[in-house]
């Protein structure tokens, strides 16, 4: 008996999960990615390219779900990232790497404040290519209460 009460359990979180479209992440997920340096003519400078894992890869599109500090780039234009650190420790104050932020783009305008520990869900794209975007994006993004 406890054991198909389990066995129901399992499939009723797999089935909330497929319903609802979304698959929870964290931070070590983000982490199957690598870098190379290649030069940058624009920048004069090198830059890093990602290239990222097989795990990584299967979940670009889909919906997914992470927490995190809210980092506020330009609360006006409505630009947010979120880390995996506090903005004392982040990728672009304390040198943690660059699979430790994500760009959020929102679906509505939001103010969040800086370290604001929030669940975002949203598209998650995958950027080696763009120099003024992260490579990791959540797009369509927005807080999940």
């Amino acid at each position: 008996m406890k054991r198909t009460v389990f066995t129901f359990l399992i499939l009723a979180f797999a089935s909330v999960n497929v319903l609802f479209g979304q698959t929870n992440i964290d931070w070590k997920t983000l982490e199957d990615v690598s870098f190379t340096e290649k030069y940058n003519d624009e920048f004069a400078t090198y830059i890093l390219i990602a290239k990222f894992g097989e795990s990584v890869q299967k979940l670009k599109g889909k919906t997914v779900r992470i927490s995190g500090y809210i980092i506020p780039l330009d609360v006006e234009q409505n630009q947010y990232v979120l880390s995996a650190n506090p903005f004392a420790s982040c990728f672009f104050c304390g040198g943690a790497g660059p699979e430790t932020v994500i760009d959020l783009y929102f679906t509505d305008k939001v103010k969040y404040r800086t370290d604001q520990y929030v669940t975002i869900e949203g598209v998650l794209d995958l950027n080696k290519d763009d120099v003024y975007k992260l490579n990791y994006i959540l797009d369509k993004a927005k807080k999940v209460d």
